[in-house]
């Protein structure tokens, strides 16, 4: 039997690109699903969890049509990967629309880089979003790293940054005026603040990485 990899979708984002993306460098026997249904997400084998727009949003659609609970399961049970606002709701709250609650799958709070950089004398000639190129320094050896070098660069858009509150959880670490973390995870999941489906040979690289992931970290 084929082994599925599905796409949640909350209706945010420009699934179809990641999707085209994972079909590229999936095993042949590999179906690339996009889904909004919380059954199609729960019979997965491998489940990404991409996402853009406002925090308050994600999270109402993900309780709305009960991709909440389906997303939880998801982290506890099989390999999985968060891109962008996917990563940034696995903690538990966000500083954006005012404070929102997010998914609580890991300690720490998502937090403004306007703030942040407002503190930096430098920092207010950053510009917000952080959109563009950046390098993502890996704090240690995983599975979806294998085959990029340390220090790739990587797209990224986001005027927010995830802040975990174990330092265990963090995998890659980024510098905008102040350092943050670019990338967590624990066991079976992955996340990544940066977009790989736009991040070139390395980004490519990390999606087959994850295409062909045990879920088994090291």
């Amino acid at each position: 039997m084929a082994a599925t990899i599905v796409i949640v979708d909350y209706g945010m984002g420009n699934l179809r690109s990641v999707a085209k993306a994972l079909e590229h460098v999936a095993p042949a026997d590999t179906v690339v699903r996009i889904s909004s249904q919380p059954a199609v997400v729960r019979r997965a084998d491998r489940v990404v969890f991409p996402g853009q727009g406002a925090a308050a949003d994600c999270m109402r659609a993900l309780r709305e049509t009960g991709l909440d609970e389906a997303i939880v399961e998801a982290v506890r049970s099989k390999p999985f990967l968060g891109v962008c606002m996917g990563m940034q709701v696995l903690l538990e709250s966000s500083e954006e629309n005012g404070g929102t609650a997010c998914l609580g799958v890991f300690p720490g709070r998502v937090k403004s880089f306007a703030a942040a950089l407002d503190a930096l004398p430098a920092g207010r000639a950053l510009k917000i979003p952080h959109m563009g190129w950046n390098t993502v320094h890996q704090t240690g050896p995983h599975p979806l790293w294998r085959g990029i070098p340390q220090d790739s660069y990587f797209y990224f858009v986001h005027s927010y940054y995830a802040d975990p509150t174990a330092e265990a959880l963090r995998l890659g670490v980024t510098d905008y005026g102040i350092p943050f973390t670019s990338a967590l995870g624990h066991d079976n999941v992955f996340a990544i603040q940066s977009h790989p489906e736009k991040s070139a040979q390395a980004g490519i690289r990390l999606l087959e990485n994850f295409a062909r992931w045990d879920g088994q970290a090291p």
